[in-house]
This record gives C-alpha cells, sequence and structure tokens, in this order.
C-alpha cells in the first residue's frame, strides 16, 4: 500500500515528491523520492494533546459565564449538565466528537476524562468502531487511572495528588495537571509532583520559566480555550524556548475540536514558526502520550493525514507547511489513514 504526493518528511516536515510505503503491519516500510502524478501533501495526522470531550452534551451552552461559573466543580453550568443527561445521550455526544476529529485528521485525543471508572467505560463505548485513539487521563481515583491510560489531575490547588503521582509511577502511565491557568499559585505545586506533562501555563512568571528551562517538562497549550474563557493567553515564545510544547483545544463545549483551527490561530496570534506549531499539532503530543506515530518516516505506525493540495483552498500554495499550519481545513481532507487500517477513511 502507497500514498503519493507531497510528503512532509521527518520531524522538520521536509517536502519532497514521492511516496509513502506501507507494509501489511501498517507500519510506513519507506519513502521514496521521485516523480508522481499526485498534488496530495501527505503529513501525520494530529494528536489532540488536551481535550474534554464529555463536555459534547453542552456545547455552546453558557455564553458569557466566567471559567468559574462554566467548569467549576461541583456546581459549574457543564457538571449540572452532565448530572442531568443520560449515560446514552452522554456517549452519543462523544461520538460525534470523535467523529469529527477523525473526519477532520485527528489520530488520538489524550482527554481528561471526568467520571471515575464510569467515564472511562463511556468514552470506550463512545470510540467502538472509530479509528481514533481515544486516550483516558481518567480523574477521580486511581481505579480510574488503572481503567485508563493515565491520570489528568485538576489542579493542585484543588487537593493533593500526591497519591495519584505515585501510582501512575507504579504503572507506568502518564501523569499530567493543569497548571496556570487562573493564575500563578498552583504551577510550582504542580512541578513539585514531577508530572510527565503540565496543560495552559497561561500565567508563568520568572521562577516558573527558570525551573521549566531546568526541566524541560512539556506544556500542553489551548490558545481559542483560553481566550474564550478570558484567562489570557501563554507566553507561547517563551515557552517554546525553554520546553516542549504541545496542542490542544481544550473543552469542546467551548470549541470546536478542530486542530486545524487551533493550528491557524495560534499561529496568527503569536510568532511560532509554522513548522514548530506542526509539531506541536503532531509529534510533541504523541511524544506525551507515548504513541508510535506523530511523524512520516519509516519504521513509525502510519497514521497519515492526506489532503488534496488541488483544492480551490490549497491549490498554488508556495509553501505547504504554512499552508498546513495557516489555511487548511476540514474541506481538503481527502483521506485520513489509521495504521493497520490502510484502506483509510475516505472523505467525500
Amino acid at each position: 500500500m502507497e500514498r503519493t504526493g507531497t510528503i512532509l518528511r521527518g520531524r522538520e516536515f521536509e517536502p519532497v515528491e514521492g511516496r509513502v510505503v506501507i507494509d501489511d503491519d501498517g507500519r510506513i516500510e519507506a519513502i521514496e523520492e521521485g516523480a508522481v502524478e499526485s498534488d496530495d501533501i501527505v503529513l501525520p495526522a494530529f494528536v489532540n494533546a488536551h481535550t474534554h470531550i464529555g463536555d459534547s452534551i453542552a456545547k455552546e451552552a453558557g455564553g458569557g459565564l466566567t471559567l468559574e461559573e462554566l467548569v467549576a466543580p461541583p456546581d459549574g453550568l457543564k457538571h449540572r449538565l452532565l448530572r442531568d443527561a443520560s449515560r446514552d445521550e452522554l456517549v452519543s455526544a462523544m461520538t460525534q466528537s470523535l467523529r469529527f476529529m477523525q473526519r477532520a485528521g485527528t489520530a488520538a485525543c489524550l482527554d481528561f476524562r471526568e467520571g471515575d471508572v464510569a467515564g472511562v467505560r463511556m468514552l470506550e463505548d463512545a470510540a467502538d468502531g472509530l479509528g481514533i485513539d481515544s486516550l483516558s487521563f481518567a480523574r477521580g481515583s486511581v481505579d480510574a487511572m488503572h481503567a485508563g491510560d493515565g491520570f489528568g489531575a485538576s489542579g493542585a490547588n484543588d487537593a493533593n495528588f500526591d497519591r495519584e503521582r505515585e501510582a501512575t509511577r507504579e504503572a507506568g502511565k502518564p501523569f499530567g495537571i493543569h497548571a496556570g491557568e487562573v493564575d500563578e499559585s498552583d504551577i510550582n505545586p504542580a512541578m513539585d509532583l514531577d508530572p510527565d506533562f503540565l496543560v495552559h501555563m497561561v500565567h508563568p512568571e520568572r521562577v516558573h520559566l527558570e525551573r521549566l528551562a531546568d526541566s524541560e517538562l512539556p506544556i500542553v497549550v489551548c490558545p481559542r480555550s483560553n481566550l474564550v474563557t478570558d484567562v489570557g493567553l501563554s507566553p507561547y515564545e517563551e515557552l517554546h524556548e525553554r520546553t516542549t510544547l504541545a496542542l490542544g483545544t481544550d473543552n469542546v463545549m467551548l470549541n470546536s475540536p478542530s486542530m486545524f483551527r487551533e493550528m491557524e490561530f495560534l499561529a496568527k496570534l503569536s510568532d511560532l514558526p509554522a513548522d514548530a506549531i506542526l509539531r506541536m499539532a503532531t509529534i510533541n503530543g504523541a511524544e506525551i502520550a507515548g504513541l508510535e506515530y506523530g511523524l512520516v518516516e519509516p519504521g513509525r505506525e502510519a497514521r497519515l493525514l492526506v489532503l488534496d493540495g488541488d483544492s480551490n483552498n490549497l491549490d498554488g500554495a508556495r509553501d505547504p507547511v504554512r499552508a498546513v499550519v495557516r489555511r487548511a481545513g476540514v474541506d481538503d481532507v481527502r483521506e485520513v489513514v489509521f495504521g493497520a487500517d490502510a484502506a483509510g477513511e475516505h472523505v467525500e
């Protein structure tokens, strides 16, 4: 099996004309340079490094509310809506969001999964039969972490997570935690837990930036969500200078889980280069989760996104990496290839 076109190869996304050869196990066997007739753009499928897709039941609810009024437990709007919804309604809503993400080129999402073990099981049911890897960074208990793929803590000001952190180490699973979303007060306590990654980091002070430079602790940033909730925007360039950044769309209640929209938004409000943003949307999130894809290079699992380079939107683009980051959208997706299912998902 093969895919042809302009291939964004390796960690630098070097554009080369040729073909990606996929073996029977769904791995990239080779990248062969040479003239081809296809105008397609072949790149790694996205990894959405921070989602709350359980909130799919409440899309665009709560306009004008503060972050606390929207999402703070136990009586924030989203929690009230979640309590009022049936299990079937919640699973159905999550399935719709996962289908959208898959169609829009996302191979995996790292979901901070509320609802304890029951919440993990709901996400499993929602993802059943789909190609997207829906990873539960469970919340609520150590049992939920064992049932899922890791632990996603709400924030160091909310509780003491020492027990959960130690349990994830013993289980060999990643531990992530929100930090610095509203203010700086929970950043040092979060970093003291020695997590595998932080989420948000809107309000780091100099001492936190120095700690990041020493630790190189990865950070997932969620620009559109932070703008909508009016908490501010992360110092992206300063963070990028010190550590690895990944990209997430955060709460489906507030934003479409589109990595195209997130990349374009970040590209046009920051000075980060396009190739850095594409790494944030692909390999950096994959490495946080220990996934074997995120790059187009031999030996990687073939999780690929194929764009129609001849579409009305992309035709004539001089720089394919900038075009993917700043211009492309779901209407340009020709196919999403999911590993061993190299037949892919064709988008009509």
